[in-house]
C-alpha cells in the first residue's frame, strides 16, 4: 500500500467545488483522477461516488433523472464520464433545478473537446482542471537518482511507484495495450489497433522532432489527413503534445512545422523497449527524451505559460520559448551535466532580443550563471523560478 501523494491542484479544486455547480477533472487514464477525487470527497460531507466502469454503478443510472433527484442534496462524483456522454444535457437540467454550488465532480479520460456535450451543455456551470501524471513538485524529489527514476519511468502513479524497473516497464506495456484494445473503442473510434500502435511507436522515435505528416503517412500507408486524425486522437486523450513554432517578426526564414512529443517519457521508453536508464543513455532518443520531460514537467506545473519553439532554416534554434503576456523566457534542454551551447543558440537569443535564458540539466539543486542572461539550472530550480516570476 503506497502512501498517498498530495496533488498540487487539490486546493484549487476544493475552492472551485464550493464556487461552481460542477467541476471536471480531466486527464489520461491511470493518472490518479479517481484517487484524487476520493480524497477530495473524504474531506467533504454528504458525497457519493459512481464509477461508470462498474456495471453495478452503471445500473444505478438506468433512470438517471430519478437517481440524481433522489440524491439532490449530495455532491456526486461521476467517474469515466466519457462512457455516458449523453448524461450531460440531464446534468445541466439537474444543476439548474438544484440551483446550488458543489453538485457534481466529473472525471474523464478525454479532453473537453472530445466530450463535446460538456462544453455545450454545461457552459457557465462547470470549471475544468487537467490532471497530469506525477510532477516533481508533488514528489518532493531531492537527488539525481530520484529525478532519473521519474524521467525513466514517467509519472503515471503505478509506473513511478512500482517496486522495481521491470514491474514499472511491464505496467507501461500493459497500459499501452489496454489503451489500444479497450480505451480507443470505448471512445467510439474504429481504428485498426496494429496501425495505431505502429503510429504511436513512430511518434516515440521522432518525439522532439519536427512533424512531417506526409512522411509518416507514407510509412504507414495512409494519407496525411489520416495521420492528422491519429494525432488529434492522441492529443485529446492527453498522450501527445504538439508544440508550435514561434511566430516572430524577424528577417529570418522560420521553420513552420510543429514539433511532436509523447507527453509521458515512461510511455516513450516503453514503446521503444528501453527498460532502464543505462539503456536510455545509449539510445538516440536520450536528448529528446530529456527535452520532452522538461517541457511536460514545466507546463504541468505552470500551465499559464504558453509554449513554442524557435528555429530558422539556417539552424538558429531555441528548444522552448515560454510566453506569458509580454514576458518571454528561452529554455534550452541539455541532458549533460556539463552543457555546451552552440553559436546558433546565442544567435537565436539575439534574433529575438531575449535576455532571460535557462539551460536545464538533469541535476537537482543546481543553479549558476553561464554568462550574462543565461543560467544553467536543475529542473526543480527552474520551475521554482517560474512559479514566483513576477510575484
Amino acid at each position: 500500500m503506497h502512501k498517498y501523494i498530495e496533488r498540487f491542484i487539490t486546493p484549487q479544486i476544493l475552492k472551485k467545488t464550493s464556487a461552481m455547480p460542477a467541476v471536471a477533472i480531466l486527464g489520461p487514464r491511470q493518472c490518479g483522477k479517481s484517487t484524487l477525487a476520493k480524497k477530495i470527497l473524504s474531506r467533504l460531507d454528504n458525497t457519493l461516488y459512481i464509477d461508470l466502469e462498474l456495471p453495478s454503478d452503471l445500473n444505478k443510472l438506468a433512470d438517471a433523472e430519478a437517481f440524481f433527484k433522489m440524491n439532490s442534496d449530495k455532491l456526486i462524483c461521476i467517474d469515466e464520464i466519457q462512457r455516458a456522454p449523453d448524461l450531460f444535457p440531464l446534468l445541466r437540467s439537474i444543476i439548474d433545478i438544484n440551483n446550488r454550488n458543489g453538485q457534481f465532480i466529473i472525471l474523464g479520460s478525454a479532453s473537453q473537446d472530445l466530450l463535446k456535450q460538456s462544453s455545450e451543455s454545461l457552459a457557465g456551470r462547470i470549471s475544468y482542471f487537467d490532471l497530469t501524471p506525477f510532477v516533481l513538485k508533488e514528489l518532493r524529489i531531492k537527488g539525481e537518482k530520484e529525478l532519473r527514476t521519474l524521467w525513466q519511468r514517467g509519472g503515471f502513479p503505478r509506473s513511478y511507484l512500482a517496486k522495481d524497473e521491470l514491474s514499472s516497464y511491464e505496467w507501461r506495456t500493459d497500459f499501452i495495450r489496454t489503451f489500444l484494445e479497450r480505451d480507443i473503442p470505448s471512445l467510439g473510434f474504429s481504428i485498426e489497433q496494429t496501425r495505431l500502435r505502429r503510429f504511436w511507436m513512430m511518434c516515440a522515435h521522432i518525439s522532439g522532432q519536427l512533424l512531417n505528416s506526409s512522411k509518416l503517412g507514407e510509412s504507414l500507408g495512409v494519407s496525411h489527413h489520416t495521420v492528422r486524425s491519429y494525432i488529434e486522437l492522441l492529443e485529446k486523450t492527453f498522450l501527445l503534445r504538439i508544440v508550435y513554432p514561434y511566430e516572430a517578426n524577424v528577417k529570418k526564414r522560420l521553420v513552420k512545422s510543429p514539433k511532436i512529443f509523447i507527453r509521458d517519457t515512461g510511455i516513450v521508453h516503453a514503446l521503444l523497449e528501453i527498460k532502464d536508464h543505462n539503456q536510455l543513455m545509449g539510445h538516440p532518443v536520450y536528448g529528446s527524451s530529456w527535452e520532452g520531460f522538461v517541457i511536460e514537467q514545466t507546463l504541468a506545473t505552470c500551465p499559464e505559460w504558453r509554449p513554442c519553439f524557435y528555429r530558422t532554416t539556417h539552424g538558429s534554434e531555441i528548444d522552448l520559448i515560454l510566453e506569458k503576456g509580454p514576458q518571454r523566457i528561452a529554455v534550452e534542454c541539455k541532458a549533460s551535466s556539463a552543457p555546451n551551447l552552440s553559436r546558433r543558440f546565442y544567435q537565436a537569443l539575439q534574433d529575438l532580443s531575449i535576455n532571460d535564458a535557462w539551460v536545464i540539466i538533469p541535476n537537482q539543486n543546481t543553479q549558476y550563471p553561464l554568462q550574462q542572461g543565461v543560467t544553467v539550472a536543475g529542473l526543480d530550480r527552474f520551475i521554482s523560478y517560474l512559479e514566483t516570476y513576477g510575484k
